[in-house]
C-alpha cells in the first residue's frame, strides 16, 4: 500500500537521479582504469623479470638458459633428482638409448668401474663418502675407459679390461755354483760378467771362467800366496780382463789365450775397484787415489785423482764414457770428468760407505748410489743438474746396484741384517721381487750381457743366478742363458 504521506516523483526528479546515476558509473569506469593491486604487481613483473620466478610458467629473455633438469649430477656427489619427481615416467623410458638414468650408469661404469655403487644404493655408512678416494680395485688401463667394448661381466657397451699383473718374477735360482773361499769382505769386487757370456771370478789367489753357454770353468791365474785378487772387471770387447790384487798391481790378461799381457802399478796399497772406459782402465785403491790407465801407454797411469778420505771401494763408468762414479769408505760419492783431477761433482748425504754405484741405461746423468749398513739408503742424482732426485731406505746394508738395459728396472743386493735380493721399478721404487737364499751378505753382482739374468756371490761361498728382467722387445726369450740347465755344480 502506497504512503499516502509520500508523493510521486515529478519529471524534475527523474532527470537529476538520471544524472546522478550516470555520474557514478562514469566515477566507477575511471577507478577501472586505475592501478590495482594486482595489476602493479603484474607491471613490477614485467620490469624485474630477471628477478621473478614464476611458479606457474617460466619468464624467457633474451639469454639462452639450457634446462639442466634431465643431467645426472649424482655421479660428482651432488644430489639426484628424487624418486618421486621420476615416478611418473613411462616404464618403457628404460630402455631408451637416451634415457639420462641409462647414460648416467653407463658413464658411471666406464669411468669408475662396474663396482662402483649407485648414489641411490649407499647406505649410511657411506655417507660423506668421496667416490674420487684412491681404489686400487678400481684402477684401470686408459684404454678400458672407452664405453664402445663389450664384456660379459659388465654387460654391454662398457668395457672392463683388467689390470695387467705385475710381471712375475721366479723366487729361487735357476742356477747354484759353488765357489770355495770366495772371501766375505764388502770392499772387494770379485764377480764380472762379459759380453762374451764370460763369468770371470776372484776365489782366493785365483781368477776362475765360466761360460755360461757351456757351463765350462778355466783357472785363468793364480798369484800365489804372497798375493790375493781383490778386484776383477772385463773390457767391454770382453777379451781382456783386468785384475787388481793385494799388492796394489794391475793385472791385464787376454782370456781367449789365458796369457797375462802387462802388469800396472801405482798403487801402494790393495787394489779393489776397477772400471773400464774404452781403452781407459780405472782403477780405485786403499790408498784412497784413483788412477786413469790407457792400455795403449807406456805409462802405468796417465793421471791420478784425489779427493776421497778413505779406501775406493765403487768405481763406475757412464754409458757415454764422460763421467766417472767413485764411492769410498768416506762416505763420499764423486762424479769425475775426462780431464778432471779433482770431482766436479761431490755428494755427502750418505752416512755409510758407497760400494753400490749405478748409472742409467735410460736417462743422461740419472746416477744411483747406495750406503753400507750406516745409511741403508738407495739415493737417486741428477748428475746433469746436479740435483738429488730421491730417497729409498732399504732397511738393510746396500752392497750392489745394477740396472736393466731392457726396461726401466734396478736390483740391488743387501747384506745386514737381511741378506736380500730386490727388484724395483724405477721412478715409483715399488717393490717387483724380494729374493732370498744367500745366508751372508751378498755381496757381489752382476748382469748377463742379453741384460735378463743376473748372478749373486755371497760369503756363503755360493754363486746365484736369477732371471729378473725380461727379454729386449727385438729379442726372442728363448735367448735366455742357461735356463734349461738347472742344478748346482762347483765353479772348480
Amino acid at each position: 500500500m502506497a504512503d499516502p504521506t509520500m508523493s510521486p516523483p515529478n519529471q524534475s526528479q527523474l532527470n537529476v537521479a538520471a544524472s546522478t546515476t550516470q555520474r557514478r558509473q562514469h566515477h566507477l569506469n575511471l577507478e577501472s582504469l586505475a592501478p590495482s593491486p594486482s595489476s602493479s604487481e603484474h607491471v613490477n613483473r614485467l620490469i624485474n623479470s630477471n628477478h621473478y620466478i614464476s611458479p606457474s610458467r617460466p619468464i624467457y629473455s633474451d639469454r639462452f638458459i639450457p634446462c639442466r633438469s634431465s643431467s645426472n649430477f649424482g655421479l660428482f656427489n651432488i644430489s639426484l633428482p628424487s624418486p618421486s619427481a621420476t615416478a611418473g615416467s613411462s616404464p618403457g623410458d628404460g630402455g631408451k638409448e637416451d634415457n639420462p638414468n641409462a647414460y648416467a650408469a653407463l658413464l658411471r661404469n666406464a669411468l669408475f668401474g662396474p663396482q662402483t655403487p649407485d648414489k641411490k644404493d649407499w647406505g649410511t655408512g657411506a655417507a660423506g663418502r668421496n667416490i674420487f678416494r684412491y681404489k686400487t680395485e678400481t684402477r684401470q688401463s686408459m684404454h678400458s675407459l672407452s664405453p664402445f667394448g663389450f664384456d660379459g661381466l659388465s654387460g654391454p657397451g662398457v668395457s672392463n679390461v683388467a689390470i695387467k699383473a705385475p710381471r712375475k718374477v721366479s723366487r729361487s735360482p735357476y742356477k747354484v755354483l759353488d765357489a770355495p773361499a770366495l772371501h766375505d769382505d764388502f770392499y772387494l769386487n770379485l764377480v764380472d760378467w762379459s759380453s762374451h757370456n764370460v763369468l770371470a771370478v776372484g776365489l782366493g789367489t785365483c781368477v776362475y771362467l765360466w761360460n755360461a753357454c757351456s757351463s765350462k770353468v778355466t783357472k785363468l791365474c793364480d798369484l800365489g800366496n804372497d798375493d790375493g785378487v781383490c778386484s776383477v772387471g772385463w773390457a767391454h770387447r770382453g777379451t781382456h780382463l783386468a785384475v787388481g790384487t793385494s799388492n796394489g798391481k794391475v793385472q791385464i790378461w787376454d782370456a781367449s789365450r789365458c796369457k797375462r799381457i802387462r802388469i800396472m802399478e801405482g798403487h801402494r796399497l790393495r787394489v779393489g775397484a776397477l772400471a773400464w772406459s774404452s781403452s781407459m782402465l780405472s782403477s780405485g785403491s786403499r790408498d784412497k787415489s784413483i788412477l786413469q790407465r790407457d792400455i795403449r801407454a807406456q805409462e802405468d797411469f796417465v793421471s791420478k785423482l784425489s779427493g776421497h778420505k778413505s779406501e775406493v771401494c765403487g768405481l763406475k763408468w757412464s754409458y757415454d764414457n764422460r763421467e766417472l762414479a767413485s764411492g769410498g769408505n768416506d762416505n763420499r760419492l764423486f762424479v769425475w770428468n775426462q780431464h778432471s783431477t779433482q770431482p766436479v761433482l761431490k755428494y755427502c748425504e750418505h752416512t755409510a760407505a758407497v760400494k753400490a754405484i749405478a748409472w742409467s741405461p735410460h736417462l743422461h746423468g740419472l746416477l744411483a748410489s747406495g750406503g753400507g749398513t750406516a745409511d741403508r739408503c738407495i739415493r737417486f742424482w741428477n748428475t746433469t743438474t746436479n740435483s738429488h732426485l730421491s730417497c729409498m731406505d732399504t732397511g738393510s746394508q746396500v752392497c750392489n746396484l745394477v740396472w736393466s738395459k731392457n726396461v726401466n728396472e734396478l736390483v740391488s743386493t743387501h747384506g745386514y741384517s737381511q741378506n736380500q735380493i730386490i727388484v724395483w721399478r724405477y721412478p715409483t721404487m715399488s717393490k717387483l721381487a724380494t729374493l732370498t737364499g744367500h745366508t751372508y751378505r751378498v755381496l757381489y753382482l752382476a748382469i748377463s750381457p742379453d741384460g735378463q739374468t743376473i748372478v749373486t756371490g755371497a760369503g756363503d761361498e755360493t754363486l746365484r743366478f736369477w732371471n729378473v728382467f725380461p727379454s729386449p722387445k727385438s729379442q726372442n726369450t728363448e735367448s735366455e742363458i742357461g735356463a734349461s740347465s738347472l742344478g748346482r755344480t762347483t765353479i772348480r
